[in-house]
């Protein structure tokens, strides 16, 4: 499913229109964004939570050249499933 797979799911489910389905998930994608960015995580009890990793700088290979490269320190979204997510899924 994509993002306008979903805002249709989401308009059957409520039976809204496209276009407030449409306003409704972009602010729950916008409120999680907002949630990583303050609080370093958001969970959703039952579906997992969203987690923010950080990757430390370490040293890797050009493939193409065989040549070392550094590569920076960075961040990065982690998720992991809710029990129910899990189970509803098997």
């Amino acid at each position: 499913m994509n993002k306008q797979g979903l805002i249709d799911a989401v308009a059957a489910a409520t039976e809204e229109s496209k276009a407030s389905a449409e306003r409704i998930v972009a602010a729950v994608l916008d409120s999680v964004k907002k949630g990583m960015k303050k609080d370093k995580g958001v969970a959703l009890v039952g579906f997992g939570t969203f987690s923010l990793k950080q990757r430390k700088a370490r040293a890797g290979r050009n493939p193409k050249t065989g040549e070392t490269i550094q590569i920076a320190a960075s961040k990065s979204v982690g998720f992991k499933p809710g029990k129910e997510l899990k189970d509803s899924v098997r």
